[in-house]
């Protein structure tokens, strides 16, 4: 596409953790760059509205600045970089790098999760294509691993960590015994989460980045109401240890499954693993996915998946694929069903099948543990195991801990919603899936 001339120039626009991390790699990786791709990738502007705040690089004189029309109106620029981030000025800015001719490289996973197929469009209308490896796993090549690598499979499942600040929350939680609060305010303090760690904590920024790598894996036009969503936010250190002590792990894992209908679920949730399995055992701010595919099996994909460097790793590489022309025939031939033609195709999550951990703090009387027994056996439960702790809660309680056989999620609703309202119940109860993983049964 651009090898006539292996002069390529990129506007960045964005000058932010990810914005600095690239600038930095593409003014001093140049030469290596050059020498393994014969491609000289010259940063020729970059567009922020903040010019005046110190960075951790140094730009030539004359790059900054803070009118976006320079970028555009360049025609000797052929790439521009996305990394403003957010759904609405994002939005306008790819629309006008695409109108403007210049190819698009992003990393903004929730824009693409809510306009992606504008934005697709848009792209094909303009003879122009968008690059996105930076949107789902920071600096782990998932993307291009479903795209190319996994080309030749039928993508069945796809489990994912894909947010590093939960995880890292949650492994505190479960390694040093930390409550939530005081392992959230380490998370901020180390970096990997935000002054306001909403998105991540609810688990939005999963479903986003799940909602991407499900219209690459099973080719459906998604959409993020198709995504079932439940955070960490209100995860208790009591469920961690109580889970610790059945030999579980918590993880918050992003989940896509197609049955052989060709029926999709889309859930993103907190989940009680075994800690020995692949996903079990990715601690800290890491990020990691695990796919299943039809003639390669089992297939891990694990390593950074934030932070300056990792995730501007990835926009550079995709810049290096956009500029030798491989993003242009990847894109031109990704092949996505309509909405109107999946929409049944999307399964409820009533519909889903997990055994559940159940904690009940039950009064402390004769015939409670009868009662709800009695309660989920109606509503077709099966118990696989029990404990009590012996100790009084609020309102003379005490902790009652159930896990169950393989039930439907609808069945398990409507009884937690009876359950609720008993006398003999003193709190919300808590209900986490436990997910099994399935292991690779492909013949050696």
């Amino acid at each position: 596409m651009f090898m006539a001339n292996n002069r390529i120039k990129v506007g960045l626009v964005g000058f932010g953790t990810v914005g600095t991390g690239v600038a930095k790699l593409l003014l001093e990786d140049a030469d290596a760059i050059e020498a393994k791709t014969g491609l000289r990738i010259e940063l020729a502007a970059v567009v922020d509205i903040d010019t005046t705040s110190p960075r951790p690089v140094k730009l030539p004189a004359g790059l900054l600045t803070d009118d976006l029309n320079k970028l555009l109106n360049d025609d000797s620029i052929q790439i521009g970089v996305e990394l403003v981030g957010g759904t609405g000025v994002a939005k306008d800015i790819q629309l006008k790098l695409l109108k403007a001719g210049k190819n698009v490289v992003t990393a903004n996973k929730a824009l693409l999760a809510d306009s992606g197929s504008e934005l697709y469009a848009a792209a094909r209308a303009a003879n122009r294509c968008i690059a996105f490896e930076a949107s789902c796993a920071g600096g782990i090549p998932i993307v291009s691993a479903i795209r190319t690598g996994l080309a030749a499979n039928r993508i069945d499942a796809i489990y994912g960590i894909l947010n590093g600040t939960c995880n890292y929350i949650l492994s505190s939680m479960t390694g040093r015994d930390e409550d939530f609060p005081t392992a959230l305010a380490q998370a901020q303090a180390k970096g990997y989460a935000e002054a306001d760690p909403t998105l991540d904590i609810n688990g939005a920024d999963s479903a986003h980045k799940l909602a991407i790598l499900a219209m690459l894996a099973f080719g459906y036009e998604i959409k993020l109401d198709d995504v079932s969503v439940e955070g960490i936010e209100n995860i208790s250190i009591d469920d961690v240890r109580y889970g610790r002590e059945m030999d579980y792990v918590l993880k918050l894992l992003a989940i896509g499954q197609r049955d052989r209908a060709g029926r999709v679920a889309l859930r993103v949730h907190p989940s009680f693993i075994s800690p020995g399995s692949p996903l079990g055992r990715v601690d800290g701010p890491f990020n990691a996915v695990s796919i299943l595919a039809s003639a390669v099996g089992q297939t891990m994909y694990y390593g950074r998946g934030a932070g300056m460097m990792s995730t501007a790793s990835a926009v550079v590489a995709d810049i290096i694929e956009v500029a030798m022309g491989n993003s242009a025939k990847l894109f031109n031939s990704l092949q996505i069903q309509p909405r109107d033609e999946i929409e049944p195709l999307i399964d409820s999550i009533d519909n889903l099948v997990s055994r559940f951990y159940i904690r009940l703090m039950a009064k402390d009387q004769p015939g409670v543990l009868a009662c709800h027994s009695k309660i989920l056996g109606d509503h077709n439960i099966s118990i696989s195991g029990a404990l009590q702790r012996e100790g009084s809660g609020p309102g003379n309680t005490v902790p009652v801990v159930i896990t169950t056989h393989p039930t439907k999620q609808k069945n398990m609703s409507d009884a937690l919603a009876e359950l609720s309202r008993l006398d003999n119940v003193g709190a919300e109860p808590v209900c986490i899936r436990i997910v099994d993983i399935p292991e690779d049964t492909l013949d050696d």
